[in-house]
């Protein structure tokens, strides 16, 4: 019995939604309970993977569920997490976090309030994000961000293409030369370092001081690479840069952080505690981007943010196109409810073409903030039917990350 002397409310069942109204392939998980008109919904996108997660879901953790009450989301957390024995990693943590996002939605549907208020309530009154200003000049990257402020966004992530290389954030136009003529995407470091301190030099003075500029190496570089451009980098004030260094040379952050100011932003592809707990603890980040479901969800996610609050880390959650609109409700929520709440990123995409009508309660967007409302639970439905009108598209190698190589045919990280 509840403590208010009435049946627990039991887990009934699992449902995967894939679903890709847009061409990327989302993985949300429904639990439905013995309560009529009782269920909730929780993010479990890894995008290139999303089957094997799919299948960890159906085959693994829905009969583990079935029948444990809902109210219990800690306990349930806790025991599925252990539950493979080898843990961890982003196949399992995902499926962990449909699970968990789904409870919590249950139980701030079961509340009647929106999940932030089981937090604590709003610490702010909206929830300021970054988006996504690229090109394949200076000019151009220029004329975006001008689009951007212009709708009242004041942070903004700057990338540029570098000629013939397939850079992230923006092409380059024709392919260099490979040594494999049949190379399809090419890349190189030196020239990309090269110019992105020009590219910030360009956009300081264009744009002045008082808009916040990003930038998102995605690890690509070698680690000294990262150092020399991070000091490069740092006369041009920017808000963050982004993933300098691949987790595996997390040790990098000490030398860089001895040797610059510039605001370090890392955790995109972490899993595991082990990978941020030194650099949160030693204060060799100012800014933690941990992909919420990639972690294992919503519970965990708060968790680190308490954590950071006391390391002075603000959060800056990965929020691109491949979360679906429930997870980017997962990162809001925790956003507004966050003392150490640092930007949010912010995939206008979602707001577009066929997925509001998949995803029915999407946020308001406006001052360059998102503004949440006072629904209960996540505040959102998916529309299962439209769902099922948008299988996944047949994409190569299943929709792994396409191969990127340097000119020598060596493979690069993406």
């Amino acid at each position: 019995m509840t403590e208010q002397g009435l049946p627990p409310v039991k887990v009934t069942d699992l449902k995967v939604i894939l679903t890709a109204p847009d061409g990327i392939r989302l993985v949300v998980v429904k639990i439905e309970t013995d309560q009529p008109g009782l269920y909730g919904y929780g993010c479990a996108t890894f995008t290139q993977r999303p089957l094997a997660v799919a299948t960890a879901l159906e085959q693994y953790l829905k009969p583990f569920i079935i029948g444990r009450d809902v109210d219990r989301i800690e306990d349930i957390y806790q025991a599925a997490y252990v539950s493979s024995y080898w843990r961890s990693g982003p196949v399992l943590n995902n499926a962990l976090s449909g699970v968990d996002e789904a409870l919590w939605d249950i139980k701030g549907k079961r509340a009647g309030m929106p999940v932030y208020q089981l937090l604590g309530g709003k610490v702010r009154e909206a929830v300021p994000v970054y988006v996504h200003a690229s090109g394949a000049t200076f000019e151009s990257v220029e004329e975006a961000a001008r689009r951007y402020m212009e709708q009242g966004f004041r942070y903004i992530r700057c990338q540029v293409g570098i000629p013939g290389l397939t850079t992230y954030g923006s092409r380059g136009g024709e392919v260099v030369k490979a040594l494999d003529p049949k190379q399809e995407r090419t890349w190189e470091p030196t020239p990309y370092v090269r110019t992105a301190p020009k590219l910030f030099a360009h956009l300081r003075k264009a744009l002045g001081d008082d808009i916040e500029l990003l930038h998102d190496v995605h690890e690509r570089i070698p680690p000294i690479q990262g150092v020399w451009l991070a000091k490069a980098l740092e006369e041009y004030r920017l808000f963050f840069l982004e993933d300098l260094f691949a987790p595996e040379d997390n040790d990098y952050f000490r030398i860089v952080r001895a040797q610059t100011a510039t605001p370090l932003a890392m955790g995109e592809l972490y899993v595991n505690q082990a990978e941020y707990v030194p650099l949160i603890k030693d204060r060799l980040i100012d800014f933690i981007r941990c992909h919420i479901s990639d972690i294992g969800g919503f519970s965990m996610a708060r968790k680190l943010a308490a954590f950071c609050e006391f390391m002075g880390v603000r959060t800056a959650w990965h929020g691109p196109g491949d979360v679906s609109p429930i997870g980017h409700m997962a990162n809001f929520h925790l956003d507004i409810a966050t003392p150490n709440f640092g930007i949010q990123e912010l995939a206008l995409g979602m707001f577009h073409g066929n997925t509001p009508e998949v995803f029915v309660g999407l946020p308001e967007v406006r001052e360059g903030a998102v503004w949440l409302s006072d629904k209960p639970g996540w505040g959102m439905e998916v529309d299962e039917e439209k769902a099922a009108k948008y299988p996944f598209p047949e994409h190569r190698y299943g929709g792994a990350w396409p191969e990127i190589r340097r000119l020598d045919g060596t493979v690069v990280k993406p």
